[in-house]
């Protein structure tokens, strides 16, 4: 990976990941399985794994749970972020998030597009912050979650990743709460 300060400790994070399916158990789940050994390759711990349907509500709860849970730092979803009537990811992301990370799903959709042309339009990804935790919501598909870990997600979840990541931002996300006292 480009761009790496060897000189710094690498400072490994806690991600929950969660597929969004009707159909999926952890059995089939190729996409959640590609996304948690990717996890744990670039030396993270998986907190958890789940699957959870097609249903926003239910999404928003468990992300508001994992938001709460000092233990989990980053939360990575796959799945539900098209455009047909079961894709509701990103609406559940709408009812957590305290803050967008615009870039991401910009970034996503550029580097897919090299793969994929135009067809990359249909795809919702998005980031952002909540609670102190990382949301990032990548499409169902493998080839997605290979893009979004392997062309976004490694060098940004690396404190060594230069010039800035996502991790030294980490115990400044709620600097709002301390202003605030």
């Amino acid at each position: 990976m480009a761009n790496l300060d060897q000189s710094r400790p690498f400072l490994p994070v806690n991600i929950a990941v969660l597929t969004v399916s009707d159909t999926r158990t952890l059995e089939t789940d190729s996409s959640g399985a590609t996304l948690a050994a990717r996890v744990e390759a670039a030396g993270h711990k998986v907190a958890v794994r789940c699957i959870e349907q097609d249903d926003a509500e239910a999404i928003a709860v468990l992300l508001r749970r994992w938001i709460a849970d000092p233990s989990i730092d980053v939360v990575i979803t796959t799945g539900g972020t098209g455009i047909t009537g079961r894709d509701v990811t990103p609406e559940a992301f709408d009812r957590v998030l305290e803050k967008r990370i615009e870039g991401f799903g910009e970034l996503f959709r550029m580097l897919s597009y090299a793969k994929i042309g135009t067809s990359t339009m249909q795809s919702r990804a998005i980031g952002g912050v909540a609670g102190g935790t990382y949301l990032f919501a990548l499409p169902g598909s493998t080839g997605a979650v290979k893009d979004g870990w392997d062309g976004i997600l490694l060098s940004q979840l690396d404190n060594r990743h230069r010039p800035c990541n996502l991790v030294e931002l980490m115990p400044r996300l709620q600097e709002h709460l301390r202003a605030a006292e």
